[in-house]
């Protein structure tokens, strides 16, 4: 099909959006799934599920097992079985045995210098799917486990750790701590599963993920971050009471920058007084993370003040551009 053609189609499949206030375009869209190009049907797919038009489910199933046969050339990029998937998730569609097959999916395409894992984006949406499916929980749990601690791909690795958060339970909590303390070498794993643990049991948890502010590698961050957008005063505390402490340059500037996410007027204040008394370049990373949050219009007037207080060029330079979006 030329790039002509196949845009043409394109744009009469997008009119069935607008079409839908008069009649639910499902025999269009059943036959939109049908189509080779993977492109297209990934397009319809998504129509499908903007549309809420579960009568299809049938055949984006169909569709999606039709593109797991010799799915590097059927769907380059997986484009068409991460957009079915996609729609069979927000429709709660209840078998486990369609994520588990995607979950199970890999897909290596040639790139340049070797191949590629195309398929992570589909193993992580089946992966969280999987929670709502009516299996035994200690099956489900399984399965994202062994992501968890054996995918090669640190999207499927993070998504298996919301999962798994989102089963919820004792398990689910000693299973995260596990890995947090088992370490990966993506540090963005460990933070999901920080902040996996801090939703589940922040009372038992901020002392332990603060633990990591200490370490000596970038899950530091990591924890700064988890803390900082928790909105637990304790969590606010006890990256204060590291900073305090602290004298490592890069630790500190996580901590100001993790409390620009904060709904905490404990860390507002926190920030605040960093503004005013802190060194200069902490200062001014202070005014970054005061405007990133939502507390930015409550503290304009006073964080002009300390900034017109402190007479600093730079200072006034970051707040005038922080504060003038």
């Amino acid at each position: 099909m030329s790039k002509k053609a196949l845009e043409q189609k394109l744009a009469a499949l997008e009119t069935l959006r607008s079409a839908a206030a008069s009649a639910p375009p499902t025999l269009a869209l059943r036959k939109a799934l049908e189509d080779p190009n993977n492109y297209y049907v990934s397009k319809a797919a998504a129509i499908a599920a903007d549309l809420a038009l579960t009568d299809l489910i049938p055949d984006l199933v169909a569709a999606f097992d039709r593109f797991l046969i010799n799915s590097v050339k059927s769907d380059p990029q997986c484009w068409a079985k991460n957009a079915i998937a996609k729609a069979l998730k927000d429709f709660v569609y209840d078998d486990a045995s369609f994520y588990l097959r995607g979950i199970k999916h890999i897909q290596m395409e040639p790139v340049w210098g070797g191949s590629e894992d195309t398929a992570a984006t589909l193993r992580g949406v089946c992966a969280f799917a999987l929670t709502a499916c009516s299996i035994p929980r200690a099956e489900a749990m399984r399965h994202l486990v062994d992501l968890l601690a054996a995918d090669t791909e640190k999207t499927v690795r993070m998504e298996s750790a919301l999962a798994i958060a989102q089963l919820g339970g004792i398990e689910s909590v000693l299973l995260l701590r596990l890995k947090a303390l088992a370490g990966d070498r993506e540090p963005e794993v460990i933070g999901q599963c920080f902040t996996g643990l801090l939703d589940l049991a922040p009372a038992d948890y901020i002392p332990f993920v603060a633990g990591f502010l200490k370490a000596d590698s970038d899950v530091r961050f990591e924890a700064a971050a988890a803390l900082g957008e928790l909105p637990d005063p304790a969590a606010v505390a006890a990256v204060t009471a590291h900073f305090a402490k602290s004298r490592n340059q890069e630790t500190r500037r996580a901590i100001i920058l993790s409390l620009g996410a904060s709904r905490l007027e404990s860390a507002r204040d926190f920030l605040l007084t960093v503004l005013a008394d802190a060194e200069m370049e902490e200062a001014i990373n202070s005014v970054r993370a005061l405007a990133a949050s939502r507390f930015r219009d409550d503290v304009k007037d006073r964080v002009r003040d300390v900034a017109a207080h402190r007479a600093d060029p730079r200072l006034a330079a970051a707040v005038l551009k922080e504060f003038s979006r």
